[in-house]
Order: structure tokens, then sequence, then C-alpha cells
């Protein structure tokens, strides 16, 4: 099982960047997909996340408000691939983003996810 990110790097405030995600080694459409990311000194959290195809809703669930408007998720299953599109950086966006993988269902809880990847760094700077 894997998850390798891509896609990180340094833009401006009120820019915008888009994360990807591709999984390898397992059955990606029954696997909810999340973003969390780490801050400089901070504890690691959950931002968003996307059911799974077996889940009862196949919606996204959004874990901070703070990005609700500006980032949003979507999953292609044909290419093993979540992403992330955020809009309207901010400086506090700034962090190490990770993807993971959890069973069915977004929990938003980090020890639900079975298999992360090595995170991607964003920096959001003039």
């Amino acid at each position: 099982m894997r998850l390798v990110e891509s896609g990180g790097g340094l833009v401006q405030p009120g820019g915008s960047l888009r994360l990807s995600c591709e999984a390898s080694g397992f059955t990606f459409h029954v696997y909810a997909m999340s973003w969390f990311r780490q801050a400089p000194g901070k504890a690691r959290e959950a931002v968003i996340c996307i059911n799974s195809d077996i889940s009862s809703d196949l919606g996204a669930s959004y874990f901070k408000d703070s990005v609700k408007g500006r980032f949003s998720i979507s999953r292609d299953n044909a290419k093993n691939t979540v992403y992330l599109q955020m809009n309207s950086l901010k400086p506090e966006d700034t962090a190490v983003y990770y993807c993971a993988a959890e069973y069915r269902d977004c929990t938003g809880y980090a020890r639900e996810h079975e298999v992360w990847g090595q995170g991607t760094h964003v920096t959001v700077s003039s």
C-alpha cells in the first residue's frame, strides 16, 4: 500500500495550488481519502476528506472551517488519485500536507488511516 503526494511548493498569498496523491497497492475506490496537514511546531490536523464509493455518503467532509470555500477535494478512481485544490491561499496554510487512506467512510481520526504518504511542503509567503 502506497501513497505519493505531489504538487507542493511556494506560492504567494491569494494564489492557488493543486496537490495530487496517487495510490497503489490497494483497492482505491473502497477507501475514503483524506488530506491532513502539519504546520511547523504544531500538531497534525485533518483538513478535508472524500468518502469512498461504498460509503452511504459520497460527499466530502471538511474538518477545518478555515478552508471552507477555499479548498476542495476530488478523486479519480480510474487514476487511483485524489486531489486537493487550494485557492485563496493564506500564510497560515503553510504546512506539510499528507494524504491518507481509511476504509470506506471519512472519520477525521488519524488513527483510523491505514496508509500515509510522505508529505508535500506548501509554503504561502510573499
